[in-house]
């Protein structure tokens, strides 16, 4: 796996003739679906963009654009015009940094807001709640006394900490797109205004409506911001999976300079360099074993729990744990081309995508928000109206309890949330999503379409079955027969030499070595005439098999090849040789089995071959003899009968298919290109992670559409208790104040819903 994996971020030509560029940004001031909505049309409407993609959960936007028409200044410019303030992303600062740093920034002004709100609420609302103390306050202090004081304390949380509503919401209402912001800000002004016009000019109002509302609008913007600390905290770890990931690297590496060994750097290793990796150390970066003998932890690349054997020719992953060895390694990848490197780049990227889902969200708040305000406006102007007296009061507080809790905050977290953790999750899984499209895709997928050779079975054919003649040693047939073979470059000759090799057995030297392709090979091993192939060269050679016709029928039922050998022109042994099917394959297929979804098997082998195979597993349907170009035609056969399909493959003939599919599924052993062509890469060879991948497809749009539901159905509800449908009926009203609370807790339930995705296990099996 080398640089197909990475995600596209460097500059390249297009169909079209110009070459692009992809950057990511940083917006400080994004806060709700309707920010989203607003960034992404002052981007696409600046010169140069190609594409635009805005995630709200990390608060970036990533811009495809034409190098020669634009630059990341156009793009700040563009959107500081819009009224945001953006900045280049640093690769060296991660999501969880900047989430930090926004929420040290929130809590510092959420306790100045607090610290200022709480006297006003303490004397306003204990006089409420407790006569006595009202009628102490008023006589010490006099009632215009401690306006004036709730007036001084309010304005500074109204132009101190509330200054960030009106910064932003004062941009995007005068430019006819208001946001969560202008929600806010008119809320609280309305509320602020209204106290500051009671508190100096009360001859103005009517009598009944002299009322002050300074705890209202102070107490507003403490919750709003409690609310954002709160999302803040919770979003942070929605990106704890890139967190783990960036924490496997390793800062320092033992390195050979000069005949000795030296700690220094990772950022200062080169492609050549030799690495020592002592028991327990973390291996710095990707590189090939040139000496030693150690198991390595995988679990954070692959998703595997069990150690990985390595020895001398092993390729090891940057990041992966050393356990019981010392290994010496020659570098191969450092940096951005690392195994590492790439995965956090495709799993950054997948959390960045839009779902189709999306769209209808995209649809609702480009509208809502205008809604609200005119919402807004007809409470004030029904209360004032039909409404009991004080009216112009009544008025005034159901009108900004509608625009307090109608922020669509709920509504833009719905999606990127989940995708964020979800994808998050996929990744410790051994699971990347290389486009995050896949996520909903996977999930309306009917049939699996499996590459059998090095998919379902091991790849690499072996030796299974040794039956002699009469008359014949086991061992000394093995030895002859591998001393012949190891002349050949056949896979099934190198699953014969390996096998005696693992057995202890040497072989002689063999001379007038000859082979026929597609029956067999020859040779002399000392004075004797070996002879190994298929039964058309014995049928050749004139040498008789039906005594062992029955064995040979058997094996080729179980889906192995079966090969005689002949010494001497007398038949001395039927051997058999398969591609074995890989440990995980058969619970795999009854994984998918128990989702609902069809398994159909393609390969280029023989169909009594195939079926064999088909057979032990509980395949649904067997495409056999398919050639490398017919995988397509059977994908799109498949689709034309009404199926969306996922393809599962690892070799290069496997990219086309994979590419046609609505999904495709790479094995991550596999080739660069079918990697490139899939969206969705398993980092291991085990099959379970396409049941697994399919499952959290499922539970992440479930989570999704639960975070809609609550967001959507929030809204539609307590709008009208905001603007005082109960009255008549219960004599109740909403509180600005409470308004303000719903608000930030609607945020924060949808965040911790999609949080739950972090406990995902794999119903298998």
């Amino acid at each position: 796996m080398s640089s197909a994996m990475s995600a596209h971020t460097a500059s390249e030509p297009t169909p079209m003739g110009y070459s692009t560029e992809t950057v990511t940004l940083n917006i400080a001031d994004m806060s709700c679906a309707s920010c989203v909505g607003r960034i992404e049309r002052s981007l696409r409407n600046t010169a140069g963009v190609v594409e635009v993609w805005v995630n709200l959960a990390n608060k970036q936007a990533t811009v495809e654009l034409q190098a020669e028409h634009s630059t990341v200044q156009h793009l700040i410019a563009a959107l500081g015009a819009a009224g945001y303030s953006a900045t280049l992303a640093d690769d060296d600062q991660t999501t969880a940094d900047q989430a930090q740093q926004e929420l040290q920034s929130l809590q510092r002004t959420l306790w100045f807001a607090a610290a200022l709100t709480l006297p006003i609420f303490l004397l306003d609302m204990g006089g409420h709640f407790i006569p006595p103390l009202q009628h102490w306050l008023h006589s010490q202090f006099g009632q215009h006394n401690l306006h004036l004081l709730f007036f001084v304390l309010a304005s500074g949380v109204q132009f101190g900490p509330g200054l960030r509503f009106y910064r932003q919401g004062w941009t995007t209402l005068r430019h006819g797109n208001p946001d969560m912001n202008a929600l806010v800000m008119l809320g609280t002004s309305a509320a602020y205004g209204y106290s500051v016009v009671a508190t100096f000019l009360p001859q103005v109002l009517p009598a009944e409506s002299v009322h002050v509302y300074f705890e209202a609008s102070a107490v507003i913007i403490t919750l709003v911001l409690l609310g954002r600390v709160l999302e803040a905290r919770a979003k942070g770890r929605t990106s704890q999976a890139i967190s783990r990931l960036l924490g496997l690297q390793a800062r320092t590496a033992r390195v050979e300079r000069d005949g000795e060994w030296v700690n220094i750097a990772v950022d200062a290793i080169v492609v050549g360099d030799v690495v020592q990796v002592r028991p327990g150390e973390k291996i710095p970066v990707d590189g090939t074993v040139i000496d030693g003998d150690s198991y390595v932890d995988e679990a954070m690349i692959s998703g595997e729990p069990l150690p990985v054997h390595k020895q001398q020719g092993a390729e090891v992953v940057g990041g992966t744990v050393n356990q019981n060895g010392s290994l010496c390694l020659r570098v191969t990848q450092v940096g951005e081309n690392t195994v590492l490197a790439q995965i956090i780049r495709l799993v950054q990227h997948a959390q960045s995508t839009r779902l189709p889902v999306q769209a209808l969200v995209d649809k609702v708040t480009a509208v809502f928000v205008p809604i609200v305000i005119g919402l807004a406006v007809l409470t004030f102007m029904v209360w004032l109206w039909l409404g009991p007296q004080p009216a112009l009061s009544l008025a005034v507080v159901n009108a900004v309890a509608v625009l307090i809790i109608a922020c669509p905050c709920a509504m833009g977290l719905a999606t990127p949330t989940s995708i964020m953790v979800g994808t998050g999750k996929a990744a410790e899984l051994g699971i990347l999503f290389r486009q995050g499209h896949a996520l909903q895709s996977l999930r309306a997928v009917k049939v699996i379409a499996l590459d059998k050779t090095g998919t379902l079975t091991k790849g690499r054919p072996e030796l299974t079955d040794l039956e002699v003649t009469e008359g014949w040693d086991r061992y000394d047939i093995l030895r002859l027969v591998a001393s012949v073979e190891r002349h050949s470059e056949h896979p099934i000759a190198a699953a014969i030499v390996a096998a005696a090799e693992a057995q202890g057995i040497a072989w002689d030297s063999a001379h007038d070595f000859s082979a026929e392709p597609g029956l067999g090979v020859q040779a002399r091993v000392g004075q004797q005439s070996i002879v190994v192939g298929a039964d058309r060269y014995m049928h050749k050679l004139g040498i008789d098999i039906s005594h062992l016709a029955s064995s040979a029928a058997r094996l080729a039922q179980q889906g192995k090849t079966p090969l005689y050998a002949a010494i001497d022109n007398r038949l001395a042994a039927i051997i058999a040789v398969a591609d074995p099917i890989k440990d995980s394959s058969p619970a795999a297929i009854q994984a998918l089995h128990r989702m609902g979804l069809q398994v159909v098997m393609l390969t280029g082998d023989h169909r009594q071959t195939a079926e064999a195979v088909a057979r032990q597993l509980g395949i649904d349907q067997v495409r056999a003899e398919v050639l490398p170009e017919d995988k397509v035609a059977v994908v799109k056969q498949l689709q034309a009968q009404g199926h969306q399909v996922a393809f599962v493959g690892d070799g290069i003939n496997d990219a086309p298919a994979l590419a046609q599919a609505e999904v495709g599924i790479a094995i991550g052993s596999g080739t660069d290109i079918a990697i490139e062509s899939a969206e969705v890469v398993l980092m291991s060879g085990d099959v379970r992670n396409v049941a697994h991948a399919v499952q959290l497809s499922h539970a992440t749009l479930r989570n999704i559409k639960q975070n809609l539901f609550w967001a959507f159905a929030y809204n539609a509800s307590l709008i009208p208790v905001a603007a005082g449908v109960l009255y008549p009926l219960l004599g109740v009203l909403l509180s600005p104040m409470l308004a303000a609370l719903a608000m930030a807790m609607s945020s924060l339930c949808v965040v911790s819903n999609a949080l739950r995705l972090r406990r995902f296990q794999p119903l298998l099996i």
